[in-house]
């Protein structure tokens, strides 16, 4: 059960939100979040930016991914599982994104592996890091939007820690 409130998108405060850019997404994270419609606003202000990056949805979500896994957040990797895979990973990229791997795809392996290098390391990654990372075609402006995915990643994952977001996606598979 949810530690904060619950808030009805038929909410006055929220109402022009779960309306407009959230019409249709009146999940439990939005509605913990909105006890705060600042705070509602500032996830929709990020990640929207985020649809201007180079990266893919697929790779922004192999991103979320690693980090739910890293970070224990049930919410997150049930619901970055079903993302991912709207975005167009299989279920078997969800899988080994989780363990910081995509096999299939040298690309998104390469991605996978920056990012739990940056989660084992809080972001203190080494010139190797970096180097294997762009190696694999990926950039400087990668990089970055690496860094900004990863923090908006580990916002979502410790609010649904504080709140206990009740998950609201189908369970993802379990590892072996």
């Amino acid at each position: 059960m949810a530690r904060l409130s619950v808030i009805d998108p038929k909410h006055e405060s929220v109402k022009s939100i779960f309306d407009g850019p959230l019409k249709g997404k009146e999940i439990n994270i939005f509605k913990g979040m909105a006890n705060s419609p600042a705070v509602l606003n500032l996830y929709l202000s990020m990640a929207g930016a985020m649809d201007k990056f180079s990266l893919s949805a697929a790779e922004r979500e192999v991103i979320q991914l690693v980090s739910a896994e890293a970070n224990n957040c049930d919410y997150c990797t049930a619901a970055h599982t079903v993302i991912g895979k709207g975005a167009g990973l299989t279920e078997e990229q969800t899988v080994e994104a989780r363990q910081g791997k995509v096999t299939s795809d040298k690309k998104l392996n390469a991605l996978a592996q920056f990012a739990s290098s940056m989660q084992e390391k809080r972001g203190f990654v080494s010139d190797e890091d970096i180097a294997d990372f762009k190696a694999a075609g990926y950039t400087d402006g990668h990089v970055a939007e690496v860094t900004a995915v990863f923090g908006l990643a580990v916002f979502t994952n410790y609010f649904n820690h504080v709140n206990e977001t009740e998950v609201d996606f189908p369970a993802p598979p379990v590892l072996a």
